[in-house]
């Protein structure tokens, strides 16, 4: 079989590959952009190997179709890939050229280069098959993770209970519940934001997987895989908003569901701290002990399961926004940035938060993460000559009020 000639589509990088397929996404070593067959390589004779390959042509119908959308010539077909250079853009909304040429078996990307507007038309891949189980086997798994975190945190709840001979409730399969439901709901709410933004925008992605983990906290969060292209720079904010807004706008009723629930207790009463786990303070969440539970000064606050349900929510929604990679901040920049500036921020975020482990061990991990994300690259949309509309400008400051109010540059950790 001959090799594939490809072409990243965001930085032009060209390499020989064993593969056919017209389109291949995040391929590109240098950037991580999406990879269009251009050719095959030449052997001495200057056939690809000996094969023939007849020059491919496109439909007559899908052809008449672009020029009511663009005025265009044809400048060349390389491999499957046809390149044409926008003359007019006569369609602005993006998402109807690609509705349209997926009914003939193809995708586009708009582009632009050398100060030119490029149109890259090429067959479609096959999005695969969703699998039906796998979703709900997680979902299972991480109910009882998240149980099992509950009953951890309800028995040092009620130990505080019964220390301080306090009056509540002392069942702690209760609390159990109330975590696990807490925590399941922030973190559901906020994949599925992602998942009706992809459906609004005909964007294919999978259902949410809830990720269980046996630790305190039960989980390691959910995610959702993107399965096709994100088509305009509007859809790319709408994904990457969407889930952060919608899981904190939840987070925030069962903070204070939580924080009401919680235990004062006055600084000169507590003999000993040592060996307990602290939470790490962010803006909102001094906002809602301050002005809307308010609690009396000079006290130590014993957070009940749900007000920890409540804190992860918020700290969830702040480690998504961060600028860097894959993650919903970082598809949020990509809107704004080149892909070679998008690669550098998301460097530099990988090496700060590596620094910032001197304050939460954790931070390491997620530098190192990070790294290891960006490496693979943050394609982009495949319209990126389009502008940016100014109600995702709006929900974009939304977006970045939240990151503030609730980062939290140390999480965790062991008093004593």
């Amino acid at each position: 079989m001959p090799k594939g000639i490809y072409e990243c589509i965001d930085c032009g990088h060209r390499e020989a590959l064993d593969s056919s397929k017209p389109f291949i996404e995040n391929a590109c070593p240098k950037c991580g952009g999406d990879m269009l067959h251009v050719g095959f390589q030449e052997d001495k004779e200057g056939a690809p190997f000996g094969v023939q390959i007849e020059r491919p042509i496109l439909p007559e119908d899908l052809e008449a179709k672009l020029k009511t959308f663009y005025e265009l010539e044809l400048k060349g077909v390389e491999g499957s890939v046809f390149v044409f250079e926008v003359r007019e853009i006569h369609e602005d909304n993006f998402e109807r050229v690609l509705r349209e040429l997926e009914e003939f078996g193809y995708w586009g990307a708009l582009k632009k280069r050398e100060g030119k507007v490029i149109l890259f038309v090429f067959p479609a891949q096959e999005v695969k098959k969703n699998n039906k189980w796998l979703p709900w086997i997680f979902l299972i798994a991480t109910i009882f993770t998240t149980l099992l975190a509950g009953y951890y945190l309800s028995t040092g709840y009620i130990a505080i209970l019964n220390y301080y001979n306090l009056p509540g409730i002392r069942n702690p399969y209760i609390h159990a519940v109330a975590f696990s439901i807490s925590v399941m709901t922030i973190l559901g709410t906020h994949e599925l934001g992602h998942k009706i933004a992809a459906a609004c925008h005909g964007v294919k992605a999978t259902m949410p997987y809830f990720i269980p983990f046996p630790s305190m906290l039960g989980t390691l969060g959910a995610v959702i895989r993107v399965k096709s292209p994100l088509p305009t720079r509007d859809a790319a904010i709408d994904l990457g908003v969407s889930g952060p807004i919608t899981g904190f706008l939840v987070a925030i009723p069962v903070s204070i569901i939580g924080l009401r629930l919680s235990i004062p207790i006055p600084a000169d009463q507590i003999q000993s701290m040592e060996g307990g786990i602290a939470f790490g303070e962010n803006l909102i969440f001094t906002l809602l002990e301050k002005y809307v539970v308010t609690f009396p000064d000079n006290t130590v606050v014993f957070l009940h399961p749900v007000a920890i349900a409540g804190w992860v929510g918020i700290l969830v929604t702040f480690l998504n926004l961060i600028p860097a990679a894959q993650l919903d901040g970082g598809h949020i920049a990509r809107a704004f940035l080149s892909e070679r500036t998008h690669r550098y921020l998301t460097m530099c975020t990988g090496i700060m938060l590596i620094a910032m482990s001197y304050f939460w061990v954790g931070w390491l991990i997620w530098g190192m993460l990070i790294l290891l994300m960006g490496s693979i690259g943050n394609p982009g949309a495949l319209d990126e000559i389009a502008p940016i509309s100014k109600k995702r400008l709006v929900l974009v400051a939304i977006a970045v009020i939240i990151f503030l109010v609730s980062a939290t540059p140390r999480p965790l950790w062991v008093t004593g």
